[in-house]
């Protein structure tokens, strides 16, 4: 018999959140990038979250909901203005267990309730099949300069409306 996965819990973010987030960020690039970006990108990416005052007020600066199981956080996401998924990171103790799904979830309904008829996302190379299943198409490729390192992402979208977007990128499933 399967082990029960413990439900998981979404609350807004508060303040006193910004340690274990950071450490989620970090431990989530440094594990789960790891077969898609070199050791010096990860660091470099990773990087954000050393000044944990600047990444706390990237934090409380957007609509950020942190996930929970058993009240212990094991994941965040942030929608920034309206329509943009910025920040979408799991602890790798707790991937692929419904974590990202239940907060993107809760992002997009969010979203649609203020308005929003799409979402874009800038995608990591890691994050992008997990958003191509939910239904974002890629835009366009990007590569963004951080530090001293070049990271490749996809911008994607997905309609909220319920028609697909336009400009597809190859390889999404039909």
């Amino acid at each position: 018999m399967g082990q029960s996965i413990p439900k998981v819990g979404l609350r807004p973010f508060l303040p006193e959140d910004t340690p274990v987030l950071a450490a989620i960020f970090v431990a989530s690039i440094d594990e789960l990038a790891e077969e898609d970006y070199s050791d010096a990108q990860r660091e470099a990416w990773a990087g954000a979250a050393e000044d944990e005052g600047k990444f706390g007020k990237r934090l409380a600066g957007q609509l950020t909901l942190v996930a929970t199981i058993e009240s212990s956080p094991v994941g965040f996401a942030s929608l920034k203005g309206g329509d943009h998924l910025d920040l979408l990171y799991v602890h790798p103790g707790f991937a692929r267990q419904g974590v990202a799904t239940a907060l993107c979830d809760a992002l997009e309904k969010l979203a649609a309730a203020r308005g929003a008829t799409a979402l874009t996302v800038e995608a990591s190379d890691t994050a992008e099949p997990f958003f191509v299943q939910r239904g974002y198409a890629g835009q366009q490729r990007s590569t963004v300069t951080v530090g001293d390192e070049w990271l490749a992402n996809t911008t994607m979208k997905k309609s909220l409306g319920g028609d697909a977007p336009r400009g597809e990128m190859p390889g999404r499933p039909s």
